[in-house]
């Protein structure tokens, strides 16, 4: 399945938001957006992706 992560095309085996975050290497925090729409953290083990998604996958900075 074709999707989008961070503005690059990604070809995943699963359609399970949780498990290609993981893949993706995504340590946490980070917040995820899925076609702009937020994902809270609790639904990302029931959130599944379809075709063409194009995911937003946030992490936090700091400075000063």
């Amino acid at each position: 399945m074709n999707i989008t992560i961070n503005g690059k095309p990604l070809n995943v085996n699963s359609k399970a938001l949780v498990e290609v975050l993981q893949s993706f290497g995504a340590v946490a925090p980070f917040a995820v957006a899925v076609n702009g729409e937020f994902i809270a953290q609790s639904q990302h083990s029931n959130y599944v992706l379809n075709e063409g998604d194009s995911v937003e996958l946030l992490s936090p900075i700091q400075g000063g």
